[in-house]
């Protein structure tokens, strides 16, 4: 890549925009922007969460709205620096309206982790990865 990556928004595509706006909120997450424009913001340790209307977000991108599947192949990954706050954050997360997925383990990669999914079935991952120290600020270093 000519230019140095900066990835800084990850939009998804969801069913009932208040809902899912709801869902983030009651996470504590900070919210930019009013839903009723049809589109919001959550600010997250150096990216932004967006959240847009499943068909409007197809009709941008220029491609049908099909129905997604249970599973699309990603997962997104909020990571801590320890076990208690993996399991805090699930449990917050299911007490938001999250469905448990898989409950959190230790993993044969040395780390703990469990996955949730959103009221729209995109599916996150709490970990505490020893490899991957969470800095004060919320961002990563991946050691090799």
């Amino acid at each position: 890549m000519s230019v140095a990556p900066n990835f800084t928004i990850v939009t998804l595509g969801v069913a009932d925009l208040a809902r899912s706006a709801e869902f983030y909120r009651a996470l504590g997450w900070d919210q930019r922007g009013d839903e009723s424009a049809g589109i919001t913001w959550f600010r997250t340790s150096g990216t932004w969460l967006g959240l847009f209307g499943y068909g409007d977000l197809a009709a941008d991108v220029g491609v049908a709205a099909d129905p997604p599947a249970a599973y699309r192949g990603i997962t997104l990954a909020l990571n801590f620096n320890n076990e208690a706050d993996v399991d805090r954050v699930l449990a917050e997360a299911v007490g938001a309206g999250a469905r448990l997925v898989k409950p959190a383990e230790r993993a044969e990669w040395g780390g703990y982790s469990g996955y949730f999914a959103d009221p729209d079935g995109h599916l996150w991952e709490a970990a505490f990865a020893p490899g991957f120290p969470v800095g004060d600020d919320g961002t990563i270093d991946i050691r090799d």
